[in-house]
């Protein structure tokens, strides 16, 4: 019987269960920019929640984009339940680099589920991941530039002051040009 339900969707059960991790994953991401949102409320660094509350609107969108690709194929999907979120940083620069060692950890795990899909020639799916190997680029960039901030202007007198001013203007531009205005 469970071969005759695998004809269903096209999907290897194997690429099946890294989807569904990686939609976890997105999922725990979002979650983990809400908290550093939370975080830089509270602490007055405003400019930083709004930045990490676009960025958890963000991973949540790539969550939905994976799951309606699974449920496009005929997989089996389900929501993600989402715990152990972390809600005390090491101050404002470590809550960027919280983010930046996120965002590096989902790029390796998109690219290990394109790995697995060229060993498995799962065409379809490496190409529907492409996507987010591209936003991966701006992802990392922008975590990695808010985190070089820090060592730019420093944390001294107003210097917690002017990055939060800064958050905001941090941008990865077209053409593959990084960005900071």
């Amino acid at each position: 019987m469970k071969d005759v339900v695998r004809l269903k969707t096209s999907l290897q059960a194997e690429i099946e269960q890294m989807l569904n991790d990686q939609i976890a994953m997105e999922a725990k991401a979002s979650s983990n920019y809400l908290a550093l949102a939370a975080w830089c409320s509270a602490n007055g660094y405003d400019n930083s929640a709004d930045h990490f509350m676009a960025q958890s609107d963000e991973e949540r969108a790539h969550m939905l984009k994976l799951f309606n690709y699974v449920m496009d194929l005929g997989g089996d999907v389900s929501s993600p339940e989402v715990t152990g979120i972390n809600h005390d940083f090491d101050g404002f620069r470590g809550v960027f680099e919280y983010a930046l060692e996120q965002e590096i950890q989902v790029t390796q795990s998109i690219n290990r589920i394109v790995g697995k899909c060229h060993e498995l020639n799962d065409y379809t799916t490496a190409a529907f991941l492409q996507w987010f190997l591209n936003e991966q680029v701006e992802e990392e960039w922008v975590a990695r530039r808010a985190v070089e901030l820090f060592d730019i202007i420093g944390e001294d007198g107003i210097g917690k002051f002017e990055i939060d001013r800064r958050i905001p203007k941090i941008s990865y531009g077209g053409e593959g040009e990084a960005t900071a205005e």
